[in-house]
């Protein structure tokens, strides 16, 4: 089971930390990211860490201003978000595949979700 936490309302500019905790230690091992879903679209990729940590892959719309982050000892996944934007406004979710870092920037590439947690931007 995943369970995010961390999402509120902020001002444009400002800056959201995510979390998203594991409640089993099988997640160790399985590549994690973050997905995002706006009202009246489609959900969509957002970031990815593989299992060790040592590979990232970001959307464009997010490089250089979201950070992902695991710590393997406390089964926490974390997305770091700065300068953030109206656009970003979504609710986030945490995913987890066990088929690779590759991957998981598709839908199809996550096994497990978390239920989601709402970040609002305000302009």
């Amino acid at each position: 089971q995943l369970v995010e936490s961390g999402g509120g309302l902020v001002q444009a500019g400002g800056s959201l930390r995510l979390y998203c905790t594991a409640s089993e230690r099988t997640f160790i091992s399985l590549a994690m990211g973050w997905f995002r879903q706006a009202p009246g679209k489609e959900r969509e990729f957002v970031g990815a860490i593989s299992w060790g940590g040592s590979r990232l892959n970001y959307a464009d719309s997010v490089k250089g201003r979201f950070t992902i982050s695991r710590d393997i000892s406390n089964d926490t996944l974390y997305l770091q978000m700065n300068s953030l934007k109206p656009e970003d406004t979504a609710v986030y979710y945490c995913a987890a595949g066990s088929r690779g870092f590759t991957v998981l920037k598709s839908l199809d590439g996550v096994d497990y979700w978390g239920k989601g947690t709402q970040v609002t931007v305000s302009s």
